[in-house]
């Protein structure tokens, strides 16, 4: 199975069954145009279309081209002469990626290196998780340009890092260093240099292919589902997810080979 991978602002490449997408405009500090959005879009669309049986990848990361930046935002120059209207439609392409990430049948991981600001944090943080370099600074800077967060920031930063923590980032604009990212939950790991945080998510992504794909993709949909739910309804859903799983070929293989002490092979049905 072979993806397009024929995209001037993007690169997409395969191997060992990790997907790796680079936001590749260097010389903007990989800044998200709508060129960019649409090349996303199109991308993780037929990612999310010929993955369904894993034969493209099991794991998928998301980072920036060089060291500089991750995506330092949005491309700021392209709205100045937006309507409303074009504006609302940018924002809704924006989260309809951000959408995308979530709803992949695989993990994916940030890998931030340098600065990850406004529509870049906000990408980042529509991933499973994020990966810092000691250079990756955070933070929703568009009050300062007399903007708010249009790509999901004010809804996944409260959920991330509480809502009051959210709203004094916000508010301020400030940035936020790699090491407070860490202590406030947005980062879960910190590494000297981009190669080094590379290598750690396909080592860690690698591990995890052991696994059962089915389980993680039901584990994934329903922590995401019941984020917007009380714990009550959280727990219904997880109920109702635990069950159907009883009827999958990995949970039938993973129960069996437990019992027969051997290793599993499971193949995400």
């Amino acid at each position: 199975m072979f993806m397009n991978t024929n995209y001037e602002t993007l690169l997409f490449e395969v191997e060992n069954e990790i997907g790796v997408i680079t936001v590749n405009r260097p010389k903007a500090l990989n800044a998200l145009s709508e060129q960019v959005h649409s090349e996303l879009n199109a991308l993780l669309k037929e990612f999310k279309n010929l993955n369904k049986d894993y034969s493209i990848a099991k794991g998928l990361i998301l980072t920036g081209a060089e060291d500089k930046a991750f995506i330092a935002g949005a491309d700021i120059k392209g709205m100045t002469t937006m309507t409303a209207e074009q504006a609302e439609s940018f924002a809704r392409l924006g989260q309809e990626n951000t959408l995308l990430f979530e709803s992949l049948n695989v993990p994916v991981i940030a890998c931030v290196n340098g600065y990850a600001l406004g529509g870049g944090c906000e990408m980042a943080m529509s991933c499973d998780f994020i990966y810092g370099t000691k250079t990756a600074v955070f933070g929703q800077p568009e009050v300062k340009l007399g903007l708010i967060p249009g790509f999901g920031g004010t809804q996944r930063l409260s959920k991330l890092v509480g809502r009051n923590r959210a709203k004094e980032i916000t508010y301020s604009g400030r940035n936020v260093g790699v090491e407070e990212a860490k202590e406030i939950g947005l980062v879960v790991a910190i590494f000297e240099t981009k190669d080094e945080m590379l290598e750690s998510a396909k080592t860690y992504l690698s591990k995890m292919m052991r696994n059962s794909p089915h389980a993680i993709l039901e584990a994934k949909r329903v922590m995401n589902e019941g984020n917007d739910l009380t714990i009550s309804e959280g727990l219904n859903v997880e109920a109702k997810a635990f069950g159907a799983i009883f009827n999958s070929d990995d949970m039938k293989e993973g129960t069996k080979a437990f019992v027969e002490k051997r290793k599993p092979v499971f193949t995400g049905k």
